[in-house]
């Protein structure tokens, strides 16, 4: 009998420690990198089954289709979505920008956070409108698709590829009027990490080519004709000597004068006598 029960035991046991290792639960995961503003779709998460236990609440699980919804934070690839990277920080717009193919980095792809700087015109010639500028009109914003761009053989520098980023609303007015139909260049930020919040656009257009001479500090610049500096004596002064005082004369009144040096003079010797 005791056996029996010995048996019993153990099988509960076994299968209490096999249901314990089982009690995972599906919750998304990002594919790959993510930038903050980044609007979610099908191909941007995938579902993984963990182990969570009591903190199974604070990520997002299968049954929430997350479609639609927008990044608050960067995420990275492989990390489980927590459901508090989908605030929503700011009111953002998608924004449709042209750009020549040979201006668009090969590896671009969604997710990713770039800067979009509007140029000059070659077409337009020296005597165009904002000629040598570079304006940068769009700063850390995650690109939402990228269309157009065409490999191989057939695709070529003067290719346009449609660029789209997420731009907060009220800032798409200003984005449109800084670019006035020049070109457009994309430079991508090394990590989706490059920013912390939404994306911006300047206040205002600053000329890569003109640097205000004000920005350099004038201590800066050693000046050509200035001499060099010389570190201070830590020394102490030496004083001058004085010239020596003549010796006085002692000599009783109406002795001989002492001889002078280089002179002759005639040495009486000792007799021995007291």
């Amino acid at each position: 009998m005791l056996g029996v029960l010995l048996v019993l035991g153990s099988v509960l046991l076994g299968a209490r420690v096999v249901a314990a290792a089982d009690a995972t639960v599906p919750v998304w995961s990002a594919a790959g990198d993510l930038a903050a503003g980044t609007v979610l779709t099908t191909g941007d998460l995938v579902a993984v089954d963990v182990r969570l236990d009591d903190i199974a609440g604070a990520y997002l699980a299968t049954s929430t289709r997350p479609e639609g919804r927008t990044l608050a934070r960067a995420v990275r690839g492989g990390e489980l979505l927590p459901r508090t990277a989908l605030e929503e920080p700011a009111e953002l717009v998608q924004l449709a920008l042209p750009v020549q193919a040979g201006y668009v980095p090969p590896g671009l792809d969604r997710g990713q956070v770039v800067d979009v700087y509007a140029v000059a015109d070659p077409a337009v010639g020296a005597t165009g409108a904002g000629s040598g500028s570079v304006t940068l009109v769009v700063a850390a914003a995650p690109v939402q698709a990228i269309s157009g761009r065409t490999e191989g053989v057939l695709s070529t520098a003067t290719t346009t590829v449609q660029v789209v980023v997420s731009v907060p609303a009220g800032q798409a007015p200003a984005v449109l009027g800084a670019i006035g139909g020049r070109p457009l260049v994309v430079v991508v930020h090394g990590s989706v990490d490059a920013t912390g919040a939404a994306p911006s656009v300047p206040s205002s257009a600053v000329p890569s080519s003109a640097v205000p001479s004000s920005a350099v500090p004038s201590s800066a610049v050693p000046s050509p004709t200035a001499p060099s500096p010389t570190a201070p004596s830590t020394s102490a002064p030496v004083a001058p000597v004085p010239p020596a005082a003549p010796a006085p004369d002692v000599s009783a009144p109406g002795a001989a004068p002492a001889p002078q040096a280089g002179a002759a003079t005639s040495r009486t010797p000792a007799t021995g006598t007291p």
